[in-house]
């Protein structure tokens, strides 16, 4: 049976659809792999949801870490909750073999 791991990052961003655009466009890098997108403004946070093989997911979700580092600027964020990094949250699950 084929391993498929799901990983949902959550992003410091989520009032400029600019840069949440750009986050995504970078995971969609990799092929097949991304399910969701969705964007918060109270928290400014977005989350991604990304499944599939463990490499690829795991590709597309440092893609977008990288991705935020560049476009991120955590002196001026304010949301609802504090943002404590840039990425605050990437939980993951697999598949059973």
């Amino acid at each position: 049976m084929k391993r498929l791991i799901e990983c949902v990052p959550n992003f410091s961003e989520g009032r400029d659809a600019a840069k949440v655009d750009a986050l995504v466009a970078s995971m969609s890098k990799v092929p097949g792999v991304l399910l969701d997108r969705e964007m918060d403004a109270d928290h400014n946070r977005s989350v991604v949801t990304l499944a599939g093989d463990p490499d690829a997911v795991a590709e597309a979700a440092l893609l977008g870490v990288g991705k935020a580092m560049e476009l991120i600027d955590l002196t001026k964020h304010r949301g609802a909750h504090p943002a404590l990094a840039l990425r605050t949250c990437c939980r993951s699950s697999r598949s059973k073999e």
